[in-house]
């Protein structure tokens, strides 16, 4: 019987499964998987979960001591929250999971370095060890040198929102565990400035991108891991067949199992070594001088960092409306309503892949009819849909 492009594919490339869906990890057993905190976002409203999110509150706001500011208090609820969701997938999945650093830390190195450290050390009291565990940073120069730190102490790392070269070999010299340049969002970017609607698979700069920084890390020996993030279609993953790791949404992982046909390995260290690439060694004022040159890089990086603050931004405002309710104070909360107010930026009635700037496969998730936006019944339809399934487990 011919194997599937999935079978293919893990023949010679990780798969992790970019969704913190419990139904869909089960169902296509990755070996790695992700915390999001789109998914806690929209645990916070589900029935199913508001025991373990009213404790969660009320004993960050014990510990968190009297008088403390809610700021703090609900900056722990979100760190304890991310360690439950991250326990449960440990609990299916034989590799590790990724947690997110707070998005506004990614200019903060010091910062960044004490959420890592307590992030870990939740997940060691809970039995869990280092070994199965990354941390996810964006990959600024203060993020990177957070990594360089928590590498050295045994705290493995994922740097993301990469999109450029200086980026990923700035990771490499850091010692970095993991990077996961976003192959969909470099396209995204490449459409818009190009006003073309469409590249040849070979010819797509995201998978030109990853390409590029394989080749370079295996042509001089790194051992930093590349994993490829935000696909747009299987045809981008098929091109990558052979990177180190891939992490792929619920539904492109469907297409891939469905799919049958021979699958050619695209990447593989034996030709990276054969690339005409020289080595490059930057410091600080070489990777900010690369960064200012490359528009792409430097438009995306941003516009990510506001789009992860902003997923976090509302889900302190969903938790602090719960610990009011919990407090006695009269508080109403249309979660699905507030969500989708905030991410329709020009308020046209709906929410485009750019205006959403959050998880690649929660947008997917919502946008049931597929053309590119999520309306506000999508959204409140969607959100239900995708915690009813992270619920079954």
């Amino acid at each position: 019987m011919a194997k599937t492009l999935l079978e293919q594919l893990r023949e010679m490339t990780v798969v992790v499964a970019d969704t913190g869906d419990i139904q869909a990890i089960e169902k296509f057993t990755p070996r790695d998987a992700t915390t999001n905190p789109s998914l806690i976002t929209a645990a916070a409203q589900m029935p199913q979960y508001q025991e373990i999110v009213d404790e969660t509150l009320k004993q960050a706001k014990k510990d968190s001591g009297a008088g403390a500011p809610d700021s703090q208090i609900l900056s722990l609820a979100f760190d304890r929250l991310a360690v439950a969701f991250g326990k449960k997938i440990l609990e299916i999945i034989p590799g590790r999971v990724s947690t997110e650093v707070d998005a506004r830390l990614s200019y903060d190195t010091e910062g960044t370095i004490a959420k890592a450290r307590y992030l870990i050390s939740e997940y060691q009291s809970a039995g869990i060890s280092p070994e199965r565990i990354l941390i996810k940073i964006a990959a600024t120069w203060e993020g990177i040198r957070a990594a360089e730190v928590l590498e050295k102490e045994g705290i493995h790392c994922n740097l993301t929102l990469l999109f450029g070269l200086h980026q990923a070999i700035a990771c490499a010299e850091a010692g970095v565990t993991l990077i996961s340049p976003f192959v969909g969002r470099i396209l995204d970017w490449y459409k818009k400035e190009t006003g073309k609607t469409s590249y040849a698979p070979a010819e797509d700069p995201g998978v030109l991108s990853v390409t590029q920084i394989y080749n370079y890390y295996k042509k001089f020996g790194y051992k930093t891991e590349v994993m490829g993030a935000s696909f747009r279609n299987i045809d981008e993953i098929t091109e990558l067949a052979g990177c180190d790791l891939l992490t792929i949404s619920p539904a492109l992982l469907a297409e891939l199992q469905a799919g049958t046909g021979e699958l050619p390995r695209k990447l593989d260290p034996a030709l990276a070594g054969k690339s005409e690439m020289e080595k490059m060694s930057l410091d600080k004022a070489t990777f900010d001088k690369m960064h200012e040159a490359d528009r792409m890089a430097n438009e995306k990086l941003d516009e990510g960092i506001k789009g992860f603050t902003k997923a976090l931004e509302t889900l302190e405002k969903l938790l602090a409306d719960r610990l009011a309710r919990l407090e006695g104070a009269a508080t109403l909360t249309h979660a699905a309503e507030d969500i989708f107010h905030v991410y329709d930026l020009d308020g046209d009635g709906f929410i485009t892949r750019e205006e959403w700037l959050g998880s690649d496969a929660v947008f997917d998730a919502l946008d049931v009819n597929k053309d590119g936006k999520i309306t506000a019944e999508e959204m409140g339809a969607g959100i239900g849909a995708v915690l009813q399934l992270a619920t079954s487990k």
